[in-house]
């Protein structure tokens, strides 16, 4: 009985040494010598490339608030915004904006939706009233919330806005796009895209 004892406790703390240490020290030595940004949470100094951004309250001297810089899905935007006047959370985005904390996940809202249809419709006249003629995607919540991505053509169609704003030529504008844009995973899985905080952190090197 005291062998069969030993060697269960032996196997116990072998076991929690190998698969509880050693195990947990070498992936995160593996991560933090090959994939350190990754392992870091991909954060730059505005934030993590990983996570959607609320755009709409940035700063533009002159010219309507958020229009200086390129906005992604609609988490926390137009209809979607926060309202610290009735503590709710905007869209589905996770952080803080308008002093109010979002939340991640869906909005639920079928096809059939009247609020849907309602928010679509206030969404077109907000990027209209900035001189933009919106995508899809434009004005249409992400699945998780967090879509920290548009594609090029969601960018493309911000140029006039941010030019207007900024005072950058187009031409310098549609070319940066292109230069952030990114292939698809492994060259075909998925479609080209942009991060929308590294395309705006590479427009204020620009400004």
């Amino acid at each position: 009985m005291l062998f069969n004892l030993r060697r269960s406790l032996t196997a116990v703390v072998l076991f929690t040494v190998v698969c509880g240490f050693v195990y947990m020290l070498a992936g995160t030595g593996v991560a933090q010598l090959f994939f350190r940004h990754q392992a870091d949470g991909s954060l730059t100094a505005d934030g993590s490339t990983l996570i959607g951004q609320n755009w709409a309250d940035v700063r533009c001297p002159g010219h309507p608030l958020g229009s200086c810089v390129f906005h992604g899905r609609p988490d926390d935007t137009g209809p979607y915004a926060a309202d610290p006047a009735t503590h709710t959370s905007g869209g589905d985005n996770p952080l803080v904006a308008n002093g109010v904390k979002g939340e991640s996940g869906a909005t639920n809202l079928g096809p059939r939706s009247r609020a849907l249809f309602e928010d679509t419709r206030a969404l077109v006249a907000y990027w209209h009233a900035l001189g933009v003629d919106p995508t899809p995607d434009l004005v249409t919540t992400s699945g998780s919330g967090l879509d920290p991505d548009i594609t090029p053509a969601d960018a493309l169609v911000q140029v006039p806005m941010v030019a207007r704003a900024t005072g950058i030529a187009p031409a310098r504008l549609r070319a940066l796009i292109a230069r952030e844009t990114q292939p698809p995973a492994l060259g075909f899985l998925g479609s080209p895209f942009i991060d929308v905080l590294s395309l705006n952190e590479a427009l204020a090197k620009l400004r």
